[in-house]
């Protein structure tokens, strides 16, 4: 007899902090563990009947007990590629506590086969199947795979379940207006798996979802999800757009907005006008680069229709930051793409410039393309910002391209983030000093000058943060707060960039050290070594001196954050053992003389 389900725990797995998405190490200054909340689970629980006992558990802000998988009769877990780790390592806690386990989201979406260890997978989105799927696990015949079935028509969503949420833990909150893109970037999964004809909600749902966040407490910013907020131009403007300003209006602006969007959104300048009404104040923008063979490459095609200088400066101009995302590693990338990259990044005044290496994802045109041509080298970790590896054979050397997008984010973000203040300092410029979106000043926002004004001034930055504070103080004393946001968030940039050049000089120095001891000891065979002492000493020389080239970098480690430590000590360990191979065929004499290997 199938046990009764009752008890259903949603997890949510952890999210690497060496990442710029996390923002981690900004979140601290205002006292919050998660950037924002697994929007996905939450609605997924708002499908459940009134009978099941629920509980959601984010690891991005407390860890997982035993006792709550235990006390769970189902776990359903959601994931992005970039959780996989965590999320691989929840399914085997589960197995082991047998515990059955449900699987959904992005990651088991597109990656079904690379899982194991889960009794039931759910792709795609499950709006119209759900009811079904539990009917199936109730009645204990479920089956191993749900695959996708049609889209489901969203315009009348259930409301999530926010009241699941320890609001208080986050920077912000999440909610969805569309699914789908119009567009069909070749490097892009969101078109394959959410259709090129963008679903919407009702502006009747939306403000609904707004009035419960708001009825729970929550104040403050507010992203909307969606994966090109415009895909439909026309609703946005006539219907939701008039409906948030109304909002806004009758809550006293409690709520900011921004959300990610496409560059042609700098074209209409109505909808601008409305956006910047409504209280929208930043936007994530695929700028990708600035080569237009690469946009044409990988199908970019709304970037290639507008000066994409002039219409990010429109779009600050509006009160909007423009948060961008950039790209290295196009097929058409030529080596002077690095400092073309940097000048552009500089020259537009994008403090937020999420660079990345180019990664294949699964189902995309991209990846298609590359197991035909037979270059696929792996699976993506999904990290597209700070990874230095691709997944995939790229047309320029692995070498250069390495190098040289180190030179960007080195660059971007410098030691001394004297860059990155000319950055938000041309921002906050070409920001419309009249019509920006004002900050109300609250305990958190209080709470934040107090940790930046305390610390950041003794941080490596601190000259060129202190200048950059005053500057603005004087030139753009309106909106001279945000100049304290923006100082918070390049302590996050900063410290991701700075720790992973030195995880680089780490990975670079145990290459080296391997390099040199192999080629010293290649001279050397054991024949003679058994007719010479002298050359034996020689063997011994560099077998100590590998005891203090370990050490070194040892040192050099304990030196790196404890957040990026995890793949550099594996490397370590994995380097130790090549290097202490080296000296295998001279163990017998090197024992004698008191060193063991």
């Amino acid at each position: 007899m199938m046990k009764q389900i009752k008890n259903i725990l949603l997890v949510y797995p952890e999210i690497p902090k060496n990442t710029f998405w996390s923002f981690a190490y900004a979140l601290k200054f205002i006292r919050k563990k998660g950037s924002m909340p697994p929007l996905g689970l939450i609605t997924v629980a708002a499908f459940f009947p009134e009978k099941y006992h629920l509980k959601l558990l984010d690891m991005n802000i407390e860890p997982l007990l035993d006792s709550d998988i235990q006390h769970a009769d189902m776990v359903f877990i959601s994931a992005m590629i970039v959780q996989k780790e965590s999320f691989m390592d929840v399914v085997e806690r589960c197995n082991r506590l047998k515990t059955p386990v449900v699987a959904g989201g992005a990651y088991p979406t597109s990656s079904p086969d690379d899982i194991s260890g889960v009794d039931h997978l759910i792709q795609g989105e499950v709006e119209d199947t759900f009811q079904d799927i539990l009917m199936d696990i109730e009645a204990g015949r479920a089956k191993k795979l749900y695959p996708r079935s049609k889209r489901p028509d969203i315009r009348t969503s259930v409301l999530p379940r926010f009241d699941l949420l320890k609001m208080n833990e986050y920077g912000t909150m999440s909610i969805q207006y569309s699914r789908g893109c119009p567009f069909k970037c070749e490097f892009c999964d969101i078109w394959k798996v959410y259709g090129n004809k963008p679903r919407l909600k009702s502006s009747e749902t939306i403000v609904s979802e707004l009035d419960r966040i708001y009825e729970l407490g929550w104040r403050g910013p507010v992203f909307l999800v969606d994966d090109n907020f415009i895909g439909n131009k026309k609703q946005v403007k006539q219907s939701l757009l008039p409906a948030l300003q109304t909002w806004q209006t009758d809550h006293s602006h409690d709520f900011s907005f921004f959300t990610q969007a496409s560059i042609n959104m700098a074209d209409d300048e109505v909808l601008l006008r409305r956006m910047q009404r409504a209280g929208f104040t930043e936007v994530f923008i695929g700028i990708e680069t600035p080569s237009t063979a690469s946009l044409r490459e990988t199908g970019k095609a709304q970037n290639l229709k507008i000066d994409l200088k002039e219409a990010v400066r429109k779009i600050q101009a509006s009160g909007i930051e423009v948060m961008a995302g950039f790209i290295v590693g196009f097929d058409s990338d030529t080596e002077d793409i690095f400092d073309r990259q940097i000048s552009f990044i500089q020259e537009i005044g994008t403090p937020q410039a999420m660079v990345g290496l180019l990664a294949a994802l699964p189902g995309t045109d991209l990846y298609e393309r590359l197991m035909k041509e037979d270059r696929i080298l792996g699976e993506t970790m999904g990290n597209n910002t700070h990874n230095l590896a691709t997944n995939f054979q790229t047309k320029m050397n692995p070498a250069t391209l390495r190098k040289g997008y180190l030179k960007i984010l080195s660059s971007i973000y410098d030691s001394n983030l004297k860059n990155y203040f000319s950055r938000c300092s041309r921002l906050m410029d070409n920001l419309d000093n009249t019509t920006h979106f004002q900050r109300k000043i609250g305990f958190n926002e209080i709470l934040m000058t107090l940790k930046s004004l305390l610390r950041q001034p003794f941080t490596p930055y601190g000259y060129q943060y202190i200048k950059f504070i005053v500057r603005n103080i004087i030139k753009n004393r309106p909106i001279c707060g945000e100049a304290i946001r923006y100082s918070i968030i390049g302590h996050h940039f900063h410290t991701i960039t700075q720790e992973t050049l030195k995880v680089d000089k780490v990975t670079s120095d145990l290459d080296r050290s391997y390099r040199y001891l192999q080629d010293q000891i290649s001279q050397y065979s054991t024949a003679v070594l058994d007719h010479s002492m002298e050359v034996f000493q020689n063997i011994i020389e560099l077998y100590d001196q590998r005891k203090k080239i370990l050490e070194r970098i040892y040192r050099q480690i304990e030196k790196v954050h404890i957040d990026f430590r995890d793949d550099i000590n594996e490397t370590y360990s994995e380097m130790s053992d090549k290097i202490n191979s080296l000296f295998s065929n001279f163990e017998e004499g090197l024992m004698k003389h008191g060193r063991a290997i």
